[in-house]
Formats: structure tokens, sequence, C-alpha cells
């Protein structure tokens, strides 16, 4: 039951991170500018994002792995930049319950170990 509640939480927390990338991708598409400005902010900034996962986060290859507190302000800077994302292209309901969602994730990955 441990193994099949740590894999859930694992694959949330990769829906999760693709999630975040989404959000900043429709972010920066439905902004209010030039067509150019839009590409690149519906580009650059999830390209940016993925850049700083990959350098810091990414399971336990990262070459400048975080541990502990810089771990976790990682984290809630990362994905609750996905629920500002979705809240400021106009789907609050949707960047509430993505919050709520990771909230819940980060919590049974600290009672199952897996931070």
């Amino acid at each position: 039951m441990l193994t099949m509640t740590k894999g859930a939480a694992a694959a949330l927390m990769f829906f999760l991170e693709l999630g975040v990338l989404i959000a900043l991708a429709r972010w920066g598409f439905t902004r209010e500018a030039n067509i150019v400005v839009r590409i690149l902010l519906g580009l650059g900034t999830p390209a940016a994002f993925a850049t700083l996962w990959g350098l810091f986060m990414a399971g336990g290859k990262a070459p400048y792995q975080l541990h502990g507190i810089a771990r976790g302000a990682f984290e809630v800077v990362w994905f609750g930049a996905g629920a500002a994302a979705l809240a400021a292209s106009g789907l609050v309901t949707a960047g509430v319950v993505f919050a709520v969602v990771y909230v819940a994730d980060a919590a049974l990955r600290l009672l199952t170990n897996q931070v």
C-alpha cells in the first residue's frame, strides 16, 4: 500500500511539474501585447523555468541539487508561479485548485518520506 501511495505521489508531482510549464505558456500567450512579445513570453517563460528545474531539482540528477529548506522554498515558488500564472491568465479557480493539489501532494510526499 505504501509503495502504491509513493508511486501515486510521484506521478502527481510529475503532472504538476508539467502543469506549471503549461500554465506559464498560457500566461505568456494570453498577454495583451503584440504577437512577438506573446510568442516570446509563451515560449520563453516555460523554457526558463524548465532550465531552472533541470539545474536545481531534476530527479536527483540536477547539477546543483537543492535539499532541505532551499528545496522547499524552490518548490513553493515554482508551483506558486504555476498557480499565479493560471489566475493571471483568467483561470482563477484553476489556479486555486492547482495550489490545493500541490499542497496535498507535498504533504503526502512529506508523510511518505519522498522529499
